[in-house]
């Protein structure tokens, strides 16, 4: 009887034995198809990071050429006011309720439209204005284009 109950035991414990290691192998088989899963999940990530950050280098030097391009011609045009080659311009309408005209009842003339002619200095500011609202504009475009290109 000892020796069919040890009989027994041994041929069980080998047959849990063969059960453990089949689980254990089975464990390690997950084991590395989740490993390599999330690799390629990580490997993807970078690719889509350095995707994005090649888009967003472009997107920063055309948009950074595009606005040195138009700074350099609002400076070209300050220059010129302030030496005289050129003359700032601005379209104007003076209408009889303006403060600066004598007050008349005649209807409008064709003399009051025209272009106003400014000073120097106020020409200078208006092209001042002008760069601070090219480097504005040219900001606003860069981070929306990169909105749409990058972030969807």
């Amino acid at each position: 009887m000892a020796i069919a109950c040890f009989s027994t035991w041994k041929v069980d414990a080998w047959r849990y034995g063969k059960q453990l290691a089949d689980l254990s192998a089975a464990h390690q088989a997950e084991l590395a198809a989740i490993a390599n899963a999330a690799s390629n999940q990580v490997l993807q990530a970078l690719g889509k990071q350095l995707a994005a950050e090649q888009a967003r280098g472009d997107i920063d030097a055309r948009t950074t050429k595009e606005k040195a391009n138009v700074l350099a011609e609002n400076e070209r045009l300050r220059a010129d006011v302030a030496a005289g080659d050129r003359r700032l311009r601005i379209a104007g309408r003076c209408t009889p309720s303006s403060s600066n005209l004598p007050d008349t009842t005649s209807s409008a003339r064709l003399d009051d439209g025209g272009t106003v002619e400014l000073a120097g200095a106020a020409g200078r500011t208006v092209f001042d204005i002008r760069a601070g609202v090219i480097k504005d504009q040219a900001a606003l475009r860069g981070l929306q284009e990169y909105v749409r290109e990058v972030c969807q």
